[in-house]
């Protein structure tokens, strides 16, 4: 499927900014214009079923992530995938060849019973309020918040219908230079798979305070433990 591909600043440098589930290009209001003053230019898709991207029949993690081959250039200087942007940046990487890849809180092993949830909060999402998303998400900007109820206003419901089973989807390497972003909350990346992952050749740090939205929950975190990748 072609994406909708949302784009900003106008540098020499390129940068991808893949979204999670139940959101948009987006979640990331805040840290686009940052990536643009560095000198970026900022390439943002809608993965099918969310945003401005179409609906499709059938969702998967392999069709998120052929979606970004399919509509995205090779060899961006760095792409960054959250929660589900990260699992399905991971499934490509062999393709898209990013110079460096930022897997922010990945949902590289999910699903089944620890999202027992899961139909509930879908369907709250099409009635949540500004004061609700506030109320779970205390540390977000007015922006990050407006967004997440655009996210959720467009999203698919049955874009989560694969998360009914359980997903254990760690890479085996990195492909390229990469940087696990742990959210402070451990509960996508506890310490044994911290570990695990850096004896496997991945660079590991944790935002303390975050949950797992770290770039909105800290922009200013976010963007520190990027030093280095960006």
């Amino acid at each position: 499927m072609k994406l909708k591909v949302h784009e900003t600043g106008s540098g020499d440098r390129t940068a991808v900014l893949i979204h999670g589930i139940m959101a948009s290009a987006g979640t990331w209001c805040r840290v686009a214009p940052l990536l643009a003053a560095r000198g970026y230019r900022v390439l943002m898709p809608d993965l099918r079923g969310h945003g401005e991207s179409p609906h499709a029949a059938e969702y998967s993690p392999e069709l998120f992530a052929a979606d970004l081959v399919e509509s995205l250039p090779a060899g961006a200087d760095v792409a960054i995938g959250h929660s589900l942007g990260a699992l399905s940046l991971s499934l490509v990487a062999v393709e898209l060849r990013p110079a460096k890849a930022v897997y922010s809180d990945p949902a590289w092993k999910i699903g089944g019973d620890a999202n027992p949830n899961l139909e509930e909060f879908a369907a709250f999402t099409k009635r949540a309020t500004a004061e609700q998303v506030r109320k779970m998400c205390p540390k977000w900007a007015d922006e990050d918040i407006a967004a997440e109820l655009d996210g959720y206003a467009r999203w698919d419901v049955a874009a989560a219908g694969w998360l009914g089973e359980a997903v254990d989807m760690i890479p085996d390497r990195p492909v390229v230079p990469s940087l696990v972003q742990a959210a402070g909350d451990p509960r996508l990346v506890p310490d044994d798979l911290a570990t695990g992952l850096r004896a496997k050749g991945f660079t590991v740090t944790r935002v303390e305070g975050t949950g797992h939205c770290v770039h909105r929950d800290d922009l200013d975190g976010f963007m520190a433990s990027l030093e280095g990748w960006i």
